[in-house]
């Protein structure tokens, strides 16, 4: 028989740790804040967040759920689409009142590159700027998307970075929205057995919900 909670209750299922691992934009504007409300209904609940942007692992020994860029291929685990998000082409006003604005293609080329280290970049999807404007060169390149938002903010080139980032920025200019649309897909990766666990579904549910009510944001409209 279960030992009941306070005032004579049932015990909350939806309790003990939940570890995930997801990339630093989607951890800290989706899951963060689903969590920061799910807790506030289950304060047994614990979540850890590890943030990186890399492929699915294979082995996923104690970890519960991975979100990743780009469809997973994964044995032995569930993979789901959660979304979508959109990148663009971003400066700041002062770096273009000083440099000039970007009209074409062509032009954009001219400048400096704020985005991913290329050689450490682990997801194919994540590789458009090389492929779009393969002439645009580097100029500050970090495995964070945080110091990409922040130093292209104080001028250290164009940035190629999520529109529900860069749009939170009122001294961020999109640039060339008809031509630096890319639109790349989120993906949660479970294991089997976890899902089994209550705090684990729950949490898999606060994501999904969290990420369906800022769907605009996400695709860059809000």
């Amino acid at each position: 028989m279960s030992a009941l909670g306070p005032a004579g209750q049932a015990p909350d299922p939806i309790a003990g740790v939940v570890r995930m691992t997801a990339t630093d934009g989607f951890s800290a504007y989706i899951a963060a804040p689903a969590v920061a409300r799910l807790r506030r209904k289950h304060p047994g609940l614990s979540v850890e967040v590890v943030t990186m942007t890399r492929r699915a692992l294979q082995q996923r020994s104690g970890l519960d759920i991975e979100v990743v860029v780009g469809e997973p291929q994964v044995h032995r685990a569930e993979a789901v689409q959660l979304g979508e998000y959109m990148l663009g082409m971003y400066a700041s006003r002062d770096y273009l009142a000083e440099n000039g604005t970007p009209g074409s293609v062509a032009e954009l080329t001219e400048h400096p590159l704020v985005y991913f280290v290329d050689s450490m970049l682990q997801v194919d999807d994540l590789d458009a700027p090389r492929r779009l404007v393969p002439a645009m060169r580097e100029g500050l390149t970090s495995t964070n998307v945080f110091v990409h938002v922040e130093a292209t903010r104080a001028g250290a080139g164009i940035g190629f970075l999520p529109c529900f980032m860069g749009n939170l920025h009122s001294d961020l200019v999109r640039l060339l929205p008809e031509d630096f649309a890319e639109l790349l897909p989120y993906w949660m990766v479970l294991r089997p057995d976890s899902m089994r666990r209550p705090a684990v579904a729950a949490v898999v549910q606060a994501l999904r919900d969290q990420t369906a009510a800022h769907r605009d944001a996400l695709l860059g409209r809000g």
